[in-house]
């Protein structure tokens, strides 16, 4: 179980769009504790104490793509709960490749704050008490696990 503040890694190559995520991040009270444009980059991070969050946007830098960063971050850090920040939710497979869901692009920073605010309910103290915002949709499985009715 997380517990608040929030590490989060940001992995997007449009420096503005990156530095929106930041400060939004921020304002929601949690900590950026890296950024990153490409794979090669997230690879050079792997001294990183494990961000518990990773907003990964599908095409990046240096010909580099979204997936192959998330099961980087899988496989590096087990328990960060990756989510897609897409133009184009189409590219991310049906199983979501293990993230935890999508924030499509464009995104509204009320909106953008009601994802982050949903995330951090589902893992700090799950599942959330909030609806899910219409600015995330969960994978199949955090849906599951997160939308569950209560027993």
């Amino acid at each position: 179980m997380h517990h608040p503040p929030l590490r989060v890694l940001i992995v997007e190559d449009e420096a503005l769009l990156a530095m929106d995520i930041e400060a939004i991040v921020e304002d929601c009270g949690h900590e950026v504790v890296g950024e990153a444009s490409s794979l090669t980059t997230v690879r050079s991070l792997v001294g990183l104490a494990p961000p518990d969050v990773a907003f990964v946007d599908i095409q990046l830098a240096e010909g580099s793509n979204g997936l192959d960063v998330a099961a980087f971050i899988k496989a590096h850090w087990k328990e960060t709960a990756v989510v897609f920040v897409t133009a184009n939710p189409k590219k991310v497979p049906d199983d979501f490749a293990g993230a935890h869901g999508i924030v499509p692009k464009p995104f509204s920073r009320a909106g953008l704050m009601a994802a982050m605010r949903y995330i951090e309910e589902g893992l700090c103290d799950p599942p959330p008490s909030t609806q899910p915002p219409r600015s995330f949709v969960a994978s199949p499985i955090v849906r599951q696990r997160w939308e569950a009715p209560a027993e």
